[in-house]
């Protein structure tokens, strides 16, 4: 190694990884970085300038220009690394630069000969040759700029249309991503390089980019100074789309969205936002919680004395297969959790434990750019996490404010992964009659995905996009002893009321045919 301590394509791999390792952004396990690492400088060992260009662009953050860093194009165009598959330039330029960045957000420099749009037989993979940019397909037009609402902040809503979300996870492996407590609300200007338009790329001009995005109190105003980029996409004054690239290839998307807004207005509140359901390791204790939309905060405890319909004290509820572990746990949930429930079915969670919560959300997968059912997330003490939004269409991935359900998303994936299924049994028809479904026939349905697999899209599938799950105490995953939420000692699941009225009003206007065999 240099005696600067910077090591170049001369010295030993376990030298230079160790070197990169340290330049990290955490959003990713080390066990995962490190064999990211280890794989790419293998990989580069036999291509020493290419190798020096990625040690420059990493350990000066990009400030000296560098050159591309590739890799051989799989068939796939994917990469796999630890059991688990993604984007080469994505996996990268996550570990290095945006560790929340979505798949959808990365656009090419234009000195760049292999990005992976250009579809070359070698992929560049070099971070600081990728720009990070709003997907097209975040939507605004719900969003009251300079007017008071019930959350005075901006909600991040993205939406991936590449393939059916209820699908398996392609990667395999779950990941506990870590929500930090929330600082006092109205003592800092946040920033994210999440919305910087093309030209802003650089971690150097993030931090100023929205340094004028103020926050308020949670039902205080919100502004936006900056000189952004916004395009009105429909005739409302105050609403706005962020728009880098035509969303061509959705026309549908404001019909969806004006349809969600018709059914929330014609459709009475369910008579209950929610019903908890309370469990140990894999059996249900005591009866499912219930609880009136009158009532739209709920506590969540592990105490004896409930004081009306608003409060679920678990430490009253009694079951004669209790283990000594799981009493163990019971006593550290202490103040729980509280459920807040906000406008059409918005639902927010705040830690008031002393101890972290665990919660399994397919919203929060979702910013976090992973497939539903990839990740747990955890969320710590004193942390305010929003898991549910209908109408407030972005958000901004800092610690102040998360969220972890998104009723207008949710609505968004019950009604396109219905579609799909419909596409697929209608294929798997034409497969049987001998017609033999060609690429530019109805359907949509992407190569990557298995007729029989998008077939077996069901209800239960589209129900799962109304529920949470959320474990006290101790979390599952890959960096736990326990696999799924049902070997944890004392969990709930949490069923919401409107999402799954929603749902009801898109399977009878888009109903699941039976799959039909492929004989």
């Amino acid at each position: 190694m240099s005696i600067t301590n910077t090591p170049t394509s001369n010295d030993a791999c376990l030298s230079i990884v160790h070197s990169l390792m340290c330049h990290r952004q955490g959003g990713e396990s080390e066990t995962f970085a490190k064999r990211a690492i280890e794989s790419l400088v293998k990989k580069l060992k036999e291509k020493k300038d290419e190798l020096d260009s990625l040690i420059t662009a990493i350990t000066t953050n990009g400030a000296h220009p560098s050159k591309c860093v590739t890799i051989q194009r799989t068939l796939d165009g994917r990469l796999q690394v630890a059991g688990r598959k993604g984007f080469p330039h994505v996996i990268y330029a996550r570990l290095w630069r945006w560790p929340d960045l979505h798949k959808n957000e990365l656009k090419h420099v234009k000195y760049c000969q292999f990005a992976f749009d250009l579809k070359c037989d070698s992929v560049c993979v070099n971070p600081y040759h990728y720009e990070r940019v709003v997907s097209a397909g975040i939507d605004l037009s719900g969003l009251t700029l300079s007017g008071s609402g019930s959350s005075g902040l901006m909600v991040k809503d993205e939406y991936d249309y590449d393939c059916p979300s209820s699908l398996p996870s392609s990667e395999g492996h779950i990941q506990t991503i870590q929500h930090p407590p929330s600082r006092p609300v109205g003592q800092e200007a946040f920033s994210t390089p999440a919305l910087l338009p093309p030209g802003d790329g650089s971690s150097s001009a993030s931090t100023s980019a929205f340094s004028s995005i103020a926050v308020g109190s949670t039902n205080a105003t919100s502004t936006w100074t900056r000189n952004s980029n916004f395009t009105p996409n429909v005739p409302h004054p105050q609403n706005g789309h962020i728009q880098h690239h035509p969303p061509m290839h959705h026309p549908g998307h404001y019909c969806e969205s004006d349809s969600l807004i018709c059914i929330c207005m014609f459709s009475p509140a369910p008579e209950y936002w929610c019903s908890i359901a309370y469990f140990e390791m894999d059996v249900q204790v005591g009866e499912t919680f219930k609880v009136p939309s009158n009532c739209p905060i709920v506590t969540v405890d592990g105490y004896v004395d409930p004081s009306g319909g608003d409060r679920f004290c678990l430490g009253q509820l009694s079951n004669v297969h209790r283990t000594e572990a799981i009493e163990r746990a019971r006593l550290h949930i202490g103040k729980g959790v509280q459920l807040e429930c906000k406008g059409e079915g918005d639902v927010w969670v705040r830690c008031l434990s002393d101890h972290a919560v665990f919660v399994q959300s397919y919203y929060l997968d979702r910013e976090a750019g992973r497939a539903p059912g990839d990740a747990v997330h955890k969320i710590y003490p004193s942390a305010y996490i929003k898991v549910s939004l209908i109408f407030a269409p972005l958000i901004v991935l800092v610690s102040v404010h998360t969220t972890v359900f998104d009723l207008r998303q949710c609505h968004r994936q019950m009604q396109q992964q219905a579609a799909t299924a419909q596409a697929a049994a209608a294929a798997q028809a034409a497969a049987v009659a001998g017609n033999i479904p060609g690429p530019g026939s109805v359907g949509g349905i992407a190569p990557a995905i298995s007729l029989s697999a998008a077939a077996g899209i069901g209800v239960d599938d589209l129900r799962r996009l109304c529920i949470l799950r959320m474990s006290f105490v101790k979390g599952w995953g890959p960096d736990y002893p326990r696999q799924s939420i049902k070997e944890t000692p004392c969990w709930i699941e949490i069923h919401l009321h409107r999402a799954l009225q929603l749902l009801d009003e898109v399977l009878h206007t888009m109903p699941i045919a039976d799959p039909q065999p492929l004989d």
